[in-house]
């Protein structure tokens, strides 16, 4: 795999690769706070998450529970780590946030406790929030 970053043909040649390092390198919390584009609004609901590919839908399911929702994005902690760079399909609940299913980019997860992984999402279409979620919530653009 390493040794086809030299060839030119290969499917990542050297600056590609050192830009992708670049991007990776910058992934850090204080770095995505700051470009956030959308105000957060905290909102605790629970979750289920699944492999956004619909051939690998039934592979897992596992509940959660946001931290924050905003209209590009997401903030769940969830009991197991999850894959960065993965799609998932997102399902909130229903009695509490009438929400479409959401497609999401995994963008990072830590390990908050042993128990307990905190992840960040990127959503692939905007959401808007419904009205009383706004109303009742705490906003911040953090």
């Amino acid at each position: 795999m390493f040794n086809d970053i030299d060839d030119e043909n290969g499917p990542i040649n050297q600056d590609e690769a050192f830009d992708i390092l670049e991007e990776l390198e910058q992934n850090t919390s204080a770095e995505l706070r700051r470009k956030r584009a959308h105000v957060r609004i905290a909102v605790k609901v629970g979750l289920t998450l699944q492999p956004g590919n619909s051939s690998e839908q039934h592979d897992f399911k596992v509940r959660g529970v946001t931290g924050d929702i905003s209209d590009g994005g997401l903030r769940a902690l969830l009991p197991i780590p999850i894959n960065v760079g993965d799609i998932y399909r997102i399902q909130l609940d229903k009695t509490s946030i009438d929400m479409p299913l959401i497609f999401a980019r995994c963008v990072r997860c830590q390990l908050i406790r042993e128990d307990a992984y905190e992840s960040g999402f990127k959503l692939f279409s905007p959401i808007s929030l419904p009205e009383n979620i706004k109303a009742g919530s705490e906003e911040a653009k953090v």
